[in-house]
Parts: C-alpha cells; sequence; structure tokens
C-alpha cells in the first residue's frame, strides 16, 4: 500500500482514508441489495396495478451511464 512505500505520515493518512472509503462503499453496495430484495418481495406480493412504481423504483436504483471518458492514455476518439 501506499504507507508502505512512501513511509511517511500523510502517506499512512491517506491509506486510512482509502480504507474508509472501500468500507463506505461496501456497505452501500450491500444497503442496495438489501434494497432490491425487499423491493423484490414487494412485487411478488402485490399486483400488476403497481407495476409502473416497481419499474419506475428499478430505473431510479439502476447506475447512471457515465459520460466521462476513460482516464488515461489510449485511442479514444476525442469529445466534441
Amino acid at each position: 500500500m501506499l504507507s508502505s512505500v512512501l513511509r511517511s505520515p500523510r502517506a499512512i493518512l491517506v491509506n486510512v482514508e482509502i480504507m474508509r472509503t472501500f468500507v463506505r462503499l461496501r456497505r452501500l453496495l450491500v444497503a442496495n441489495a438489501d434494497l432490491a430484495r425487499k423491493l423484490e418481495e414487494l412485487e411478488s406480493k402485490y399486483d400488476a396495478r403497481f407495476k409502473v412504481v416497481f419499474e419506475a423504483i428499478r430505473e431510479l436504483m439502476a447506475p447512471s451511464p457515465s459520460s466521462q471518458r476513460p482516464i488515461g492514455f489510449g485511442p479514444w476518439p476525442a469529445k466534441k
């Protein structure tokens, strides 16, 4: 990791913050999976009248497509 290579107090703090960020991200993904499971349960309980509502919720849960170019060098087309 960064702190084992640089061996500075700042590198250690950055490394700790990176680990905390990954933990938060993992918790967010687990919460989203729980939400999807609960939505499946609700959808199985209710009839077709609520189909539109469930579809709208699924659209909100879906990740938005990224419009950013990838980072780094490569043969990507230029932005217009």
